[in-house]
């Protein structure tokens, strides 16, 4: 059997030239460009005042600085067991078989071949007759042979990487790697701010409902008085209808706060991976408010955009996009590929057993798209846009960050300020409702008196309750802007 062979010289000239000239297309990746500019804030938050530290701080499990057992629980769980984690868990083993695909395109590959082949040819493609050697065999009408072949092996391929295709995808794809556990950080922080949110806004409900039902209480007390007044003549219908307004009202207060708390228990079964209502046992006792601390690490800007997993999702993104551009200039080279196949066969089956009928072919390709019509020179612009595009999103990302920081801490301060007036102006209506019930006890004030004055502290303890969840939620929005709560 004749099988062609290639001249070894050239096949090893080829191999060599391969190795010798292989280099890698496309621009190195040199890192994030610089956002912040010297000179600048880039020392220091501008907003932030005496509460705030300088120190860097931890990046998870801040929320256990909320002294709250059972948000710490609920948080861990909803880390554990949401189907949000799971998705970015998923993404990450994606893009992990991505890369392992890369790195194995980089070496031959080896496939099993059994191959039978039946042909029917004129008798002069096979030396020039169609008799067999006995004058008979393989010869049939019409001056034609056929022909059996069997064989057993091994297909290999190979193609080398000249232009460093492949190389620039493993680098994209390790980039990808990189992005991937950036997001599923990020998913950590958002879904941990999200259970502490709604969890303090369920508090912040219940409070605020325990006190409209004891304001309606009071309400009620003064309203049946007004009517017992009525009755002997001291009091007007005016005053009565006045009253069974305010207590309307208030009633109709109860109904919303009912409805919240519900949805809020409903919201942090789903967090944590429940169906709706699987907590409301857990959390149908009222709890008390969690407080932040009295002071916040919150570091410096640097050391924000090393910790915020979006911007270090965004950075990652940048380097897989500019690594992708060298994939596409290394498209408009020409390239060398071969394909061998080693077996052992003839033309009856039992030469598939026989050791001495090796049989090897070697087939080196060149192949160079040099006539595409602009085909692959536009691939190459659209890939050089797309990095450019993963510039200005990685420089979004940070001044988004910055901001958010600012905004965060912002609002943290200011509404400390506003809490310690609102504080001031609750103990004011305490001691107001103090001094009338001794008024009320010398008989120099009358009880309808004595039940508003006591309302409307209980106003104003309900307006500090509100104010108190307001500062914990923005303490936690501090720590989400400052990308903590993810575990490296």
């Amino acid at each position: 059997m004749f099988v062609p062979r290639p001249p070894l010289a050239s096949v090893g000239a080829l191999a060599i030239l391969s190795l010798a000239t292989a280099c890698t297309m496309g621009p190195d990746y040199a890192g994030p460009p610089e956002v912040i500019a010297p000179g600048t804030n880039g020392g220091a938050f501008v907003r932030a005042d005496d509460s705030v530290r300088a120190e860097a701080p931890q990046l998870a499990r801040w929320w256990e600085s909320l002294s709250d057992p059972l948000l710490t629980r609920l948080i861990d769980d909803a880390l554990a067991h949401s189907p949000t984690m799971d998705l970015a868990a998923a993404r990450i083993a994606e893009a992990q078989g991505s890369l392992a695909e890369g790195k194995a395109g980089l070496m031959p590959s080896v496939s099993p071949n059994a191959m039978y082949v039946h042909a029917r040819l004129p008798g002069s493609a096979i030396g020039g007759s169609g008799e067999g050697e006995d004058g008979a065999e393989g010869e049939s009408s019409g001056g034609s042979s056929s022909l059996d072949f069997y064989n057993v092996g091994a297909n290999v391929s190979w193609e080398p990487d000249l232009w460093g295709a492949r190389r620039r995808g493993i680098e994209a794809s390790r980039a990808q790697v990189g992005q991937r556990y950036a997001e599923l950080a990020d998913a950590q922080v958002s879904l941990s701010a999200q259970v502490a949110q709604t969890y303090v806004n369920l508090r912040d409900a219940q409070a605020r409902l325990a006190l409209t039902r004891e304001a309606v209480a009071k309400q009620r007390r003064a309203l049946e008085l007004t009517r017992q007044r009525l009755a002997a003549g001291t009091a007007s219908d005016l005053e009565v209808e006045r009253l069974q307004g305010e207590l309307a009202a208030n009633e109709a207060q109860t109904v919303p706060l009912d409805t919240q708390v519900l949805l809020y228990k409903n919201a942090l079964a789903v967090l944590t991976g429940q169906a709706p209502g699987a907590l409301d046992g857990e959390l149908e006792a009222e709890g008390a408010l969690p407080l932040p601390p009295a002071e916040v690490a919150v570091g410096d800007p640097a050391g924000l955009l090393a910790r915020r997993p979006d911007i270090r999702a965004a950075e990652r993104a940048l380097a897989a996009s500019t690594a992708q551009i060298g994939v596409k200039e290394a498209q408009r080279l020409p390239g060398i590929s071969f394909m061998g196949i080693l077996g052992i066969g003839g033309t009856e089956p039992g030469d598939v057993l026989d050791p001495g009928n090796l049989a090897a072919l070697l087939m080196p390709q060149i192949s160079w798209p040099l006539l595409d019509f602009g085909r692959t020179g536009a691939q190459v612009r659209q890939a050089r846009a797309q990095a450019d595009q993963a510039e200005a999103q990685y420089r979004q990302s940070v001044l988004e960050g910055l901001q958010d920081a600012e905004d965060s801490l912002a609002r943290f301060g200011a509404t400390r300020r506003q809490l310690a007036r609102l504080v001031a102006s609750q103990q004011s209506a305490e001691r107001a409702a103090h001094l009338n019930r001794l008024r009320f006890a010398a008989g120099t004030s009358s009880l309808i008196d004595q039940l508003d004055i006591e309302r409307q502290a209980l106003t104003a303890a309900s307006n500090v309750a509100q104010a108190k969840a307001q500062l914990t939620i923005d303490y936690i929005a501090v720590n989400k802007a400052l990308g903590l709560g993810w575990s490296e």
